[in-house]
């Protein structure tokens, strides 16, 4: 078990670094967007797992709390570039 939880970690951090460099290279801002979304997600599946892993439900809380700041950050990006015309 415990080999099966460092690798879920792995895959998570690996997906997590991916996700920053693209929000860091990313050509625009919807790109940017997208990669911070994907953090986001990446962030609440880690939780999601520690809640697993450890039998608890302490940080459920905390992942509705990140799930609802996700929601309106792309609600918000979505209207910024809707007024910017799309780039």
């Amino acid at each position: 078990m415990t080999v099966m939880v460092w690798i879920i970690y792995l895959v998570f951090a690996a997906a997590a670094l991916l996700a920053l460099w693209r929000i860091v290279r990313g050509p625009s801002i919807l790109d940017r967007a997208v990669a911070a979304d994907v953090l986001l997600t990446e962030v609440l599946c880690i939780l999601g797992a520690d809640m697993v892993i450890n039998h608890h439900t302490k940080t459920l809380p905390v992942l509705l709390i990140i799930a609802a700041i996700g929601v309106f950050g792309s609600i918000a990006i979505a209207r910024f570039v809707a007024r910017k015309g799309g780039q």
